[in-house]
Formats: structure tokens, sequence, C-alpha cells
């Protein structure tokens, strides 16, 4: 067992983590196909993406949690539409113009950014959220800023698509902690010229815990 699958047969990884409240706001201008949710844990992404009507591919490297994300779909009623893959994020070859989203919450990995772009279908969505660097204590996430992105990293990545939302914020979790917090989403297009939904809404729920490979 590697340590994420001992934290996930544990319970000391949440079961049923929310998805952001970005991505909620944004799927209903998204158009309806496959998804991705890259190094997706517990199912943070997948579930909700399966739950709104997508054909959803969980990847995680870890048995145990991907294990956690086909019960959650058996007891959501959206087995039939989730597809687990278990593979490293890290060096896994995504297939080419594929899906219409793709979600990462808490997995760093800027360098696959050029291949998760390349896995969008024309016109697909890509949303990533991490862990910042930050000056104020933060203990949620991390101890090593190698898993952080640094101050507007994350939009830089994101500047060769068009970035529809953007934000880096701190929030207060649960226990006194805080989680300093980046968020992209953005859509596979070019152009001078183009069309930009709305974001129809936004739910304040709490996000709790974590998903991918970083601690939350």
């Amino acid at each position: 067992m590697t340590d994420w699958d001992d934290r996930f047969a544990s319970g000391e990884y949440p079961r049923a983590p929310e998805p952001s409240a970005v991505l909620r706001s944004y799927e209903p201008a998204i158009p309806d196909g496959r998804a991705l949710d890259v190094a997706a844990g517990t199912g943070r992404n997948a579930i909700y993406l399966a739950e709104a009507g997508y054909a959803v591919d969980a990847l995680d490297a870890s048995r145990e949690g991907l294990s956690i994300v086909r019960e959650r779909a058996a007891e959501r009623g959206v087995d039939d539409r989730v597809e687990t893959v278990q593979a490293d994020a890290s060096t896994y070859a995504f297939p080419a113009e594929t899906y219409e989203v793709i979600a990462m919450s808490f997995f760093h990995a800027l360098d696959r950014f050029a291949d998760l772009t390349e896995s969008l279908v024309p016109g697909g969505y890509l949303f990533v959220e991490g862990h910042l660097r930050s000056a104020d204590a933060t203990p949620s996430g991390p101890s090593d800023d190698r898993y952080r992105f640094a101050a507007n990293e994350l939009l830089r990545a994101g500047l060769g698509l068009t970035v529809l939302y953007y934000d880096e914020t701190t929030e207060e979790r649960p226990g006194d902690h805080r989680r300093a917090t980046a968020r992209l989403l953005a859509r596979r297009s070019s152009g001078g010229r183009q069309t930009y939904p709305p974001r129809p809404s936004e739910r304040n729920e709490e996000d709790e815990g974590v998903a991918g490979r970083t601690d939350g």
C-alpha cells in the first residue's frame, strides 16, 4: 500500500469532499459530454460531474481511493457514468481532444498543463485549484513549497487558454486552519472576440478536505 492508500483506507482523508464552488457555478455553461477528474482522490469532482450528466474518467494512482470513488458512484446511482483509471497523473498519456471538461484539485502538476490542454476538445474547459505559497501560516496543505503555487503562477500557466475565472484567496477552515488557494477556470479557445459565459451563481458551502496528492 502507498501512503495515500493508507490514508484513504483509514478514513483520514474525507470520503466525500465538496467540489469547488467555482466549478459548480460554471458547470451549467459547459457542454455535455466526457469529463476527466485528474488525481481524483475519493471523487471530489468525479461524482459531482457524473451527477451533472457527464461520462467521467476518474484518474488516480491509489487503488483504495478509486475503490471509494466506485462505492460513492454506486451509492449516488451514477456508477454507469464513472470509469476509474488507476494511473499516475504525472506520467499518464492523456488522450488528445477527448474531454469537454477536465478538473484537477490539489494535485501540483504544472508540467502537465500542455498535455491537459491537448486533451480538451476545442472549446473545452479546464478547472485547476491548488495550494498557494503564503507569508501567513497556512496549516492546511503540503509543508514543502515545491507543491504550492507561487503568486500568479497558475494564472501564467493558463494564459494559452481563454481565462474565464481566476482568484487567489485565503480560507478559514474548521479547527482554525487556514488554506491559501489559487483557482483557475479557462477554455480551450483563442481569438480577440469571443463569448464569455456568465458565472451563474456561487454556492457558499465550505469545501472540506483535499483531493489529489497535496495534503489538505
